[in-house]
Order: structure tokens, then sequence, then C-alpha cells
């Protein structure tokens, strides 16, 4: 691998960290202390994190595709190109497409998390969109467009982020998604009967 492809992998897993360490410890103090909205109000608050937390997702993604693009051909896979070009593309498509229907049917607010600035704001139904089939589609079966893009462009490095970006994003499920939406749920009232 050149330098700019190692400064690219050691950026981009800096870039990972940055994202789930300051998106993690930032839900956490909103959760347990307010910290956005003790002052601001929900709204603002809601705002305040996002503009961060997009800046991070967005720069996430992009060193992502960065790191692909200077560590192509790092990985030999002994199949026609065609081949290979179209089960990537294939994983690429998957994963894009769960990844939006579940962002679609979260809606986009759910997205940046806003149940943690709002805590009274209504839950999504029970299982909407993929949720239906598969308990937490974006960071599971939605991470299988990093894979694609990685095999596409035969990037063993990337292959190797793609493990660790969806290791590091699941942990954040545990640690911080999952505890708030347990603390939610045993606080929303009942669903009426049918």
């Amino acid at each position: 691998m050149s330098l700019w492809g190692s400064l690219a992998f050691c950026y981009h897993l800096a870039s990972r960290m940055a994202y789930v360490v300051w998106v993690g410890r930032a839900l956490h103090q909103q959760d347990h202390g307010r910290r956005f909205t003790r002052d601001a109000g929900a709204e603002a608050g809601f705002l305040r994190f996002r503009r961060t937390a997009s800046t991070l997702m967005n720069n996430d993604g992009v060193s992502f595709v960065v790191l692909v693009l200077l560590t192509r051909d790092t990985m030999t896979i002994d199949l026609p190109r065609w081949m290979v070009l179209v089960g990537g593309g294939l994983l690429v498509l998957a994963g894009a497409g769960i990844k939006l229907w579940a962002a679609a049917s979260l809606g986009g607010k759910a997205y940046y998390w806003y149940n943690f600035f709002d805590p009274e704001a209504p839950l999504a139904p029970r299982s909407p969109g993929p949720y239906r089939f598969i308990r937490n589609p974006m960071y599971t079966l939605g991470y299988l467009q990093t894979y694609g893009l990685a095999v596409m462009f035969g990037s063993l490095p990337a292959l190797i982020a793609s493990g660790f970006d969806q290791i590091a994003v699941l942990i954040f499920n545990h640690v911080v998604e999952r505890p708030h939406y347990a603390r939610l749920i045993r606080r929303a009232p009942p669903e009426p009967e049918r």
C-alpha cells in the first residue's frame, strides 16, 4: 500500500472514531443532562447537534470513498472482472437501498436521533419498512454498500475498514441507542388493542 493509501486508511479510521465517539458522547450527555436542550430548547438544541453530527458523518463517508480510490487494486479476486463488478454493484445497490428504505421509514429527524432531544415526540410505529424483517437494517445490511465498493475496486484496506466501521456503529448502537430506546418504550403508553 502506498503512503497516501496508508494515510487515507488511518484518516478514515480516525474519522469513524470521531463520528461514533462524538455522537455517542453527545447523545449520552443529552440523554442524561440535556446538554443541547437545557438552554436552547428541543428544536434549537437538535439543530446544533445535527450540524456537527452531519459534518462528522459526511466526513466519514467521504474519507471512505477516498480510501477506496487510493487503495484500489490492493486485493486480488480470482474471478472475471465483470463478475466482481456485478457482485460488488449488487452489494452497493442492496446496502444503499436498505439504508434509504430504513431512513425513509423512520423520517429525517429520527435519522439524526431526534427523540434524544424531544423524548415526548411520538415513536415510529413498531415495525416500519425494513424493520419488519430485521431488527437493525441500517447498521447491519445497510453496510453492504461499503463492502461492495471495496470489492468493486479491489481494495483490501477498504474491506477491513468496512468491518471496522460496522463493528464501531454496532457498539455505538448497543451502548448508546438501545438503552435510550428501552427507556422510551418503558415510558410510552401501551398501544390500543385492535
